[in-house]
């Protein structure tokens, strides 16, 4: 039992921190309370995930339709998301500097899907889907060097810019934000702007720091978007076509 409170407790303190808060009682640790911090942070954008891109998911299953979302940017982030995970993985970060892009990829990865389907590309969508797997098993299995993991999480830098970008062009274009979800978008930039502290505290990794404010900034684009064309309809935008 008292094994089991252990391991509980070291997902939020490291062996230092429980140290210094329960021997020592020393409840103003500053590098404790940073290290704890990220931790909460970590957790509670873990928790976050679980649910971040359910309600474009809705939206989309409710409408049958996937018109203004932009399948490269979703598959850039498919890619994105999965280089993340599989690098962290393999190179040993603390689960909660990553553990929400596993459920972010399973809902991105989702989206993709449901964009091919409602195309119409149904037999694309599945060929898909079974590729992705077995290319997430060849990452982390250890068949594949860590090497050329870091090289897809560097590359994540540009591609996150241009997902982004390209589903900001196509709402522009659009004059809309067509079955984008607001929430989905606001969650995404604050979990994003809180993953940029929690990169920097646990992981050290300047390649994820950099990929997380190029994110954050990209996200802030979109959010800017969501509230700008916030009383725009897809109905309103053809209105003004004709």
């Amino acid at each position: 039992m008292a094994k089991a409170l252990k391991n509980a407790a070291l997902l939020v303190f490291t062996e230092k921190c429980m140290e210094e808060y329960f021997e020592e009682f020393n409840f103003f640790h500053a590098e404790c309370f940073k290290a704890t911090l990220s931790k909460f942070l970590g957790l509670g954008i873990i928790a976050g995930s679980l649910l971040v891109k359910v309600p474009q998911i809705v939206k989309i299953l409710k409408s049958k339709s996937v018109q203004g979302i932009n399948l490269f940017s979703v598959l850039l982030d498919v890619f994105a998301i999965t280089a993340m995970v599989c690098y962290s993985i393999v190179s040993g970060f603390p689960f909660s500097s990553w553990g929400d892009g596993v459920f972010l990829g399973l809902q991105t990865l989702m989206i993709a899907v449901l964009v091919m389907h409602f195309n119409g590309n149904t037999a694309q969508a599945t060929t898909f889907l079974v590729a992705y797997v077995g290319i997430v098993v060849a990452a982390i299995s250890g068949l594949t060097p860590l090497s050329v993991l870091w090289a897809c999480q560097a590359m994540n830098i540009p591609i996150v810019l241009i997902s982004k970008f390209s589903q900001a062009h196509t709402n522009y274009n659009n004059g809309n934000t067509g079955q984008l979800s607001a929430i989905t978008g606001f969650m995404l930039f604050f979990g994003s702007l809180a993953r940029i502290f929690t990169s920097i505290q646990e992981t050290g990794d300047t390649t994820m720091t950099i990929m997380y404010i190029c994110s954050t900034t990209a996200n802030a684009v979109l959010a800017f978007q969501i509230l700008y064309y916030w009383n725009v309809t897809i109905e309103d935008k053809s209105k003004k076509v004709r």
